[in-house]
């Protein structure tokens, strides 16, 4: 029986298993939704996912402390509902930063707390929620919301910043100078189609988002309890967010030049391996800001430790990534790793970026995977 055989059987299979509810996954998919509906976007979709997060993880361990909080000043309060805690600090953080979305915010919010119990327990739980979020509001006060400068749980921007990219003269330059050239060009003749689905599909608009839902399917699979899933679903978006920060601190450390002026340009370089195509154009856009490093390789690095510190290396339940702007647009992956492999290998297919770049902005996002999973919401013991 082929992969493909194997692997529709594995979705059938696995949608058959029941999948409980539960609030962390709820509002991990609201805030996608009200984020996505409010535009926002890059930095500030990245600043807002964590803000949410962290704060509904600190409300609930605030509630049943099993792992340490970010901001640890909130009182314990093992006596209110871990669950009311968690929507309302989401609610809370939400309305601050996607103000234009209130009513769709406050529809969701009345649907999760009609499905807790009435009582002092809920109410308690409510107050707590809109303490803690406030904790974290003032945490991050001052980190420039458009372009945020102060990661989380980390000293600094340039904490894991990487050495510098390859020598224009080396070999390992003109190894991804040629194959950028040839595979990421419009016109390429060696680019797959199917490598040329992929880069359609992972836009920038896909990246965060679809390590989003593959947490909450995995999740869901895996039955993680509340408070597992609080503190998964804060790593993942803690880390996702530093990666937007850290890779704004290294592009502007190196400036190094995009696919597009290098190819152009390859009769500058010094390399006798280079060759010049003063018409060559990438099948993405170029964006405007240095090559070196990659955020989407960050990201993939960043994502994939985390997770995999949760769901394990290797083979994993079929999962899906969705396209945020058409829901017909599907890519499945029975790995991880795989999924990071792709969204790392579509920059070098959409002439975008170098492998080596990739390579070395992976390893960044796994170093800031190790170190969150470190330091910051940790077993209590």
């Amino acid at each position: 029986m082929g992969r493909f055989a194997l692997a529709a059987i594995a979705i059938l299979l696995m949608s058959a298993t029941p999948v409980h509810a539960d609030v962390i996954r709820d509002w991990n998919q609201n805030t996608v939704e009200v984020l996505t509906a409010g535009n926002v976007l890059g930095n500030p979709w990245s600043r807002a996912m964590a803000m949410v997060h962290v704060a509904m993880s600190d409300a609930v361990n605030s509630v049943q402390p099993r792992y340490t909080r970010y901001v640890a000043t909130a009182p314990v309060a093992p006596n209110v509902s871990p669950e009311a805690a968690a929507v309302s600090a989401a609610r809370h953080i939400l309305i601050q930063v996607a103000p234009a979305q209130k009513s769709r915010i406050d529809e969701m919010y009345a649907d999760s707390l009609s499905r807790i119990a009435d009582g002092a327990a809920k109410t308690d739980g409510i107050a707590l929620g809109e303490q803690v979020a406030a904790l974290i509001q003032s945490d991050r006060a001052t980190d420039l919301t458009n372009a945020p400068d102060t990661p989380w749980g980390m000293k600094s921007a340039d904490q894991f910043r990487p050495g510098p990219p390859p020598q224009l003269t080396s070999a390992v330059y003109a190894r991804d100078y040629n194959e950028t050239k040839e595979l990421g060009g419009t016109k390429s003749t060696k680019r797959s189609p199917q490598q040329t689905g992929a880069v359609r599909f992972w836009t920038q608009l896909n990246f965060g988002p679809s390590w989003n839902e593959a947490a909450r399917q995995l999740s869901a699979r895996k039955g993680l309890n509340v408070a597992e899933n609080a503190r998964v679903f804060a790593l993942l978006n803690m880390g996702i967010a530093n990666t937007f920060i850290t890779d704004w601190d290294a592009k502007f450390h190196y400036n190094f030049w995009r696919p597009v002026t290098a190819i152009r340009n390859g009769d500058m370089d010094g390399n006798d391996a280079t060759e010049r195509d003063a018409g060559w154009t990438p099948l993405n856009a170029t964006p405007m800001h240095p090559e070196y490093p990659s955020q989407a390789a960050i990201q993939a690095g960043a994502a994939l430790g985390v997770l995999e510190s949760v769901f394990g290396p290797g083979p994993v339940p079929a999962f899906t990534a969705t396209d945020t702007g058409d829901p017909r647009l599907q890519r499945q992956f029975t790995s991880l790793a795989q999924m990071a492999e792709e969204q790392r290998l579509v920059r070098v297919w959409g002439g975008i970026h170098f492998r080596n770049t990739l390579e070395v902005s992976e390893q960044m996002g796994q170093k800031i995977a190790a170190h969150l999973l470190g330091t910051c919401m940790t077993p209590v013991r």
